[in-house]
C-alpha cells in the first residue's frame, strides 16, 4: 500500500508481539511510518536484531519508513517491596527514602538521590501513574522525608513515580542513556527522543553531542513535565520535532488541562515548521480488544483535526493481541477524518526578519498557489530536508512530493505530514529536473493527464541553494 496517501503519519512501538521480520512487514504493509525503539525496555543485542529487520524490510519492499529510538531518561521508580506489595492507608505517614530498603508500612525505598535536596514540604509525590499520592509532611535527614497518604492503596515493587510540583536536578541524559547513545550512534536511526526534556539547553547540549559524533539524528523533545509546558516556545524552537507524552504530562498536570496543552503545542510546532507527534493511550483498549472506545476513535480523529503529524502507538503493538489490526483500524479513522476541509490550508504567513524569509515566502506561495488552481500535487528538491518541513507546515490539500540526493532523508521525512519522498540525484538544470520529476511521478501513477503540479527548486539547481523558484506546469 502506499501510507502517504494518509497525510497524518503513524508511528508503531515495537515490542515482543511485533519483532519478528513477518510481522514488522505485516505492519509495514497495514500503514506504518515509523517504528519506534523504546530504550526503556530490551537488551541492545534485541534492538540490533529489531533494526536489521527494518533495513531488510526497506530493502525487500523498497520502502521508505524511519526508525525512532526513544531514550529512557531520569525514570524515577519506588524500590523492592515486602511481598512485592504493601498498603498504603489514606491519613497515616510513611518514610521515603534514597537508601537501599524492603519497603513496609513504615518506610519504602525510590531511586532518587537527590530526594531530600530537592522536595519540601507540601510537594507531591504520585506514584503508579497517579493512582497513589503523597505530600511532603518534612525533610529528616539527606536521605529520608516523611509523607502523608492522601491517597491510599497497593504499592508494588518498581512502580514509577512523578514529582509534579519539584524541580528535580537530576540530568536529562542518564548514564544508562548515554550507553544506549553510544548503541544508537552506531544504528541507522533517523530520530532521537529525549525524554523527560524541562529546558531549550538540555536539547542544545544533545545537538552539540550528536554533532561532535557527526550524526545526522534529529531530535525530538518529550513534553512530559510541567516545566517543559512552561518553556516550550524555546524548546520547539531548539528541537527538530516534539511529542507530546500524555502519560507521564498527565499525571503531572492537572488533568482538565491536557486538551487545552495538547492543542496549544500542536499549533505553536505548526507555526514553527516543526513535527508534532502525540502519543500515550491513544488506542489503549485494543491491547485486548478487537475494537477501540469511543473515546479513542475520537481522540485519533481530534488529532489529526488539530493538525499533528504523526500519532504514536505504544504497548497497542508492542504487546498486544493483533497489532496490525490496530493499524488498520487508526488508518480508517485517520483516512476518514482527512477527507474534512477544516485540517488543510493552514498558510502560515513567513517572518520577514527569518533569515529564511525568500525561500519561506515561496513555500507559502507554492501552497497558496497550488489551492487557487487546485492542484493534484506540490513538488520539492531538498537535501537539508528544510523545503519538506515549510511545504507540511502549511497543511496544502495537494499532495507533497520530495525529491532528494541525500539517502538519509528518504526516511527521516516519513515521520512528517503529508510527505512522500523519491531519491533523485539527476540535477541538470532546474527545468529539465522539473521535467524528469514530472514523468517520473506520471510513471508511478501518483499523477496523470490534466493535473495541474506545483514545483518548487533552486536556481541554479548545481548550487544546491535554498528555495528560490516555483514553476506551474499542467501535465499534458
Amino acid at each position: 500500500m502506499n501510507n502517504t496517501k494518509r497525510k497524518t503519519k503513524i508511528i508503531a512501538t515495537v515490542g515482543p508481539a511485533c519483532n519478528s521480520y513477518s510481522k514488522l512487514v505485516e505492519l509495514y504493509k497495514s500503514g506504518v511510518n515509523v517504528f519506534r525503539l523504546n530504550f526503556s525496555h530490551g537488551k541492545h543485542d534485541e534492538h540490533e536484531q529489531v533494526i536489521q529487520h527494518i533495513t531488510q524490510l526497506k530493502k525487500n519492499l523498497n520502502a521508505h519508513v524511519s526508525i525512532l529510538a526513544d531514550l529512557q531518561g531520569p525514570k524515577l521508580r519506588t524500590g523492592l517491596m515486602q511481598n512485592n506489595a504493601i498498603e498504603l492507608t489514606e491519613g497515616e505517614t510513611i518514610k521515603v527514602t534514597c537508601e537501599d530498603v524492603i519497603g513496609t508500612k513504615e518506610i519504602f525505598s525510590v531511586t532518587y538521590e537527590n530526594l531530600s535536596a530537592d522536595l519540601k514540604p507540601n510537594e507531591l509525590i504520585l506514584i503508579d501513574d497517579g493512582k497513589l499520592e503523597l505530600e511532603v509532611e518534612k525533610i529528616i535527614d539527606t536521605k529520608t522525608i516523611l509523607c502523608r497518604i492522601i491517597a491510599g492503596g497497593i504499592l508494588s515493587s518498581k512502580k514509577g513515580f512523578n514529582l509534579p510540583n519539584t524541580e528535580i536536578s537530576l540530568p536529562s541524559l542518564t548514564e544508562k542513556d548515554r550507553a544506549d547513545l553510544d548503541f544508537i550512534l552506531k544504528q541507522p536511526v533517523n530520530w532521537l527522543a529525549l525524554s523527560f526534556v524541562r529546558t531549550a539547553k538540555e536539547i542544545n547540549e544533545l545537538h552539540e553531542l550528536l554533532h561532535q559524533h557527526d550524526s545526522p539524528l534529529k531530535i525530538i523533545a518529550k513534553v512530559e513535565k510541567p516545566e517543559a509546558v512552561k518553556n516550550i516556545d524555546s524548546i520547539i524552537k531548539a528541537s527538530d520535532a516534539v511529542m507530546i507524552a500524555r502519560g507521564d504530562l498527565g499525571v503531572e498536570v492537572a488533568m482538565e488541562e491536557m486538551p487545552l496543552i495538547q492543542k496549544n503545542i500542536i499549533e505553536k510546532c505548526i507555526q514553527n515548521s516543526k513535527p508534532v507527534i502525540i502519543a500515550t493511550q491513544v488506542m489503549e483498549s485494543m491491547i485486548d480488544m478487537s475494537r477501540p472506545t469511543r473515546a479513542e476513535i475520537t481522540d485519533v480523529a481530534n488529532g489529526v483535526l488539530d493538525g499533528a503529524d504523526a500519532i504514536m502507538l505504544s504497548g497497542e503493538t508492542s504487546v498486544g493481541k493483533n497489532p496490525a489490526r490496530v493499524i488498520q483500524t487508526m488508518d480508517k479513522i485517520i483516512k476518514r477524518t482527512e477527507q474534512e476541509d477544516e485540517i488543510y490550508n493552514k498558510h502560515l504567513l513567513p517572518d520577514k526578519n527569518s533569515k529564511t524569509f525568500l525561500s519561506d515566502a515561496i513555500c507559502f506561495n507554492a501552497c497558496k498557489i497550488a489551492e487557487d488552481v487546485n492542484a493534484k500535487a506540490i513538488n520539492g528538491m531538498t537535501y537539508s530536508g528544510y523545503t519538506a518541513f515549510m511545504l507540511a507546515s502549511n497543511r496544502p490539500k495537494a499532495d507533497i512530493h520530495i525529491f532528494t540526493s541525500n539517502k538519509n532523508l528518504l526516511n527521516t521525512l516519513s515521520l512528517v505530514w503529508g510527505v512522500d519522498v523519491y531519491f533523485y540525484d539527476k540535477f541538470v538544470s532546474t527545468d529539465e529536473s522539473i521535467d524528469d520529476i514530472i514523468e517520473i511521478l506520471k510513471n508511478e501513477k501518483v499523477v496523470e493527464i490534466g493535473d495541474i503540479i506545483v514545483s518548487t527548486a533552486s536556481m541554479p539547481i548545481r548550487g544546491k541553494g535554498r528555495t528560490n523558484m516555483v514553476k506551474i506546469n499542467k501535465i499534458k
